[in-house]
């Protein structure tokens, strides 16, 4: 039994380590065939084909036709099954591009790049992702023009060097290409062109591009004309971060007259570099003629007066007939040239050891005369100009700048005019009449200055004062001093006397003035009771107006009334003395009935009268015979009025005649 279990034993590890033997063998096969392999999903496997029936590549160094090398397919994450011992896989990672950062590709297979072109085409070929369609549709080997930025990209790299800031993403195929890629990205690095161009307002820069591919500008150009830069335009090239759209507009390479301004660019800085540089400053109270170097050739507008040099219109080469007004502007200073004019006014110096903060006359001195009298004075001047801005490109096409017409044409000019004049004025003269030499001059050289387009606003003349090493100047100077010291004495004597004269008349009027306060103490009483008797009589007059104006108004009332009264007065007496007359007719009638009864109107009227007359009596209690009785003769007509009545009365009663009637004077 135990040699049973022992053969038994024996024959079955027999068998067991035959088919351990056979395991190993299948996984050292499948270990080392490159039958089975294993891609993590973040890397990717390049195949290398080790053999093949189609044979080798004839040329190209990707194989699309399945020959033998490089793969153009990838493989990405997980379990794939090959055929043995034909593929060699190269596992890399995923190319990770950091917010901000720019990478550049390299491609190791393509068409190869004319002469005149320094970067690969993207034109047609833009899937750095699929390199059989890559290179299908004509792309390029050699540094792309296209940049891959942020994101993650699974890229063959075989085909394709990515080179970044922090790495350079590539199979390694000779040490001498590891190299010539590290000076790749040393030469992006110095440009630092793994981040984008950021143009900040804060530092009033501008960039200055150039481009580095393309065809070459024409003979006789500097600078590239601006191409596809307007949005609405098929080929924008959106501020040359579209390499394509910028060639298909026309461009061309070395520097461009387009600028950048503010903003983040990202732009392939093999194709094209960024030099930053100052915005253009025009100050206030200046202004910019533009000298450009590029634009088309233009037609002369100075007219045909002007022969020192033609004016062409903004954007043509040459002097712009129109200057810049004071402001920021972006303007390419490898294009053309700003040349800075003052319009306010500046004065010139002619002085040695004084200069203007515009520094054009830092190189002037005084004018050296010689005078009539052989003297050699330093006449200090200053003259005061002024610069019409539209003149102001007329100036610079005649003279260049201004500091070159200060010095190579005001300079003489005024120099020789000072020196002719000082040849016909004697030191002494040329003191005295300064006011009058200035004018003069100021009438003369503003004519002058106008030929030259300035306007001259003022000559200032200094005092002449001796160079080094001339006395006679100075004595002259002494005298004239001694001179004047005498005739300021004259002067103030002179002055003395009248003050002397003056102090007298003085103390005069101060002895008068002390009384002058009583005399008008006693003047201004008597005005103030004159303005009291004024103010009285006025009051009164006032009163008077016042109590007429009031009689007036009191008159008008009364005649008003009293009309009033009247017209009532008249009604009421007319109603009255119509009731009268009625009655009295009544009564007339009633009487002359009674008269006719009793013997007619005489006797009724004398009847009347003594009744009336016994009524007076009675009422008055008279005496009916009086106490004292003068008698006269008896045939007298004297008697009592009583004795009169009656006789009357009886004469009429009866018929006979009244001997008192008849009576002359009765």
């Amino acid at each position: 039994m135990t040699d049973f279990f022992t053969s038994y034993f024996a024959d079955n590890n027999a068998w067991l380590i035959k088919f351990a033997v056979v395991i190993v063998a299948i996984l050292i096969f499948f270990r080392f065939s490159g039958m089975v392999r294993y891609i993590s999903n973040d890397r990717i496997g390049i195949l290398e084909k080790l053999w093949s029936f189609r044979g080798s590549l004839r040329s190209g160094f990707i194989a699309l036709r399945g020959e033998a090398g490089f793969q153009p397919d990838i493989v990405r994450g997980g379990l794939h099954v090959f055929f043995p011992f034909q593929y060699r896989i190269h596992r890399a990672a995923l190319v990770t591009i950091p917010q901000g950062q720019i990478a550049y590709v390299f491609a190791r297979d393509g068409g190869a790049l004319p002469p005149t072109q320094t970067l690969a085409s993207n034109e047609t070929a833009q899937n750095f992702q699929d390199v059989r369609a890559f290179l299908s549709t004509g792309g390029q080997k050699g540094p792309q023009r296209k940049i891959l930025r942020e994101g993650t990209y699974a890229l063959n790299l075989a085909q394709f060097i990515v080179i970044t800031a922090e790495t350079t993403h590539a199979i390694s195929l000779s040490r001498s290409e590891s190299e010539m890629f590290s000076k790749m990205s040393e030469t992006i690095a110095a440009r630092n062109g793994f981040r984008a161009v950021v143009i900040k307002d804060a530092e009033d820069t501008i960039g200055i591009v150039t481009v580095h591919d393309g065809p070459a500008l024409p003979e006789g150009e500097i600078i590239a004309p601006a191409v596809g830069n307007e949005a609405r335009s098929a080929n924008f090239h959106n501020n040359f971060q579209d390499p394509e759209a910028f060639f298909k507009a026309g461009g061309f390479r070395g520097r461009q007259h387009q600028v950048l301004v503010e903003g983040s660019y990202y732009i392939n800085r093999l194709f094209a570099t960024v030099e930053l540089v100052p915005k253009t400053v025009i100050e206030v109270g200046t202004v910019g003629v533009v000298v450009s170097y590029t634009g088309k050739v233009g037609i002369d507008v100075s007219g045909d007066n002007y022969r020192h040099g033609e004016l062409v219109e903004p954007g043509q080469r040459g002097v712009w007939d129109r200057p810049l007004l004071p402001g920021k502007y972006a303007f390419n200073t490898y294009a053309g040239k700003i040349i800075s004019v003052p319009t306010t006014n500046f004065v010139l110096k002619w002085q040695s050891a004084e200069a203007g903060a515009h520094r054009l006359d830092e190189n002037l001195a005084e004018v050296s005369l010689i005078t009539r009298d052989a003297f050699e004075p330093l006449l200090p001047l200053s003259v005061v100009v002024h610069i019409d801005y539209l003149k102001a490109p007329l100036v610079v096409q005649r003279f260049g700048d201004i500091k070159k017409l200060v010095e190579q044409t005001l300079d003489p000019m005024v120099s020789a005019y000072f020196k002719n004049i000082g040849q016909t004025k004697t030191l002494i003269q040329l003191l005295q009449e300064r006011n009058e030499i200035q004018k003069v001059a100021g009438e003369d050289m503003r004519a002058k200055f106008a030929a030259y387009s300035l306007e001259m606003q003022e000559v200032l003349i200094g005092t002449p004062r001796a160079d080094t090493g001339q006395a006679g100047i100075e004595q002259i100077l002494t005298q004239l001093r001694d001179r004047q010291v005498a005739v300021e004495k004259v002067e103030t004597y002179r002055l003395q006397e009248i003050a002397a004269t003056q102090e007298r008349t003085l103390r005069e009027k101060q002895a008068m003035a002390e009384q002058q306060a009583q005399i008008t103490a006693s003047a201004l009483a008597i005005q103030v009771r004159e303005n009291e008797g004024k103010a009285q009589l006025a009051q009164t007059r006032q009163q008077s107006e016042s109590i007429q104006v009031t009689a007036q108004a009191n008159a008008a009332r009364a005649r008003l009334e009293g009309q009033g009264e009247g017209d009532r007065i008249r009604a009421v007496g007319l109603a009255d003395a119509e009731k009268i007359r009625a009655i009295g007719l009544a009564q007339a009638e009633a009487t002359d009935k009674q008269v006719q009864a009793y013997g007619g109107p005489q006797y009724q009227l004398n009847s009347q009268v003594l009744l009336r007359f016994a009524e007076a009596i009675e009422n008055g209690k008279l005496p009916v015979v009086p106490n004292i009785m003068v008698g006269g003769g008896s045939g007298g007509a004297s008697g009592s009025l009583v004795e009169m009545m009656l006789a009357m009365l009886v004469a009429d009663r009866t018929g006979q005649p009244n001997p008192n009637r008849d009576r002359p004077g009765a």
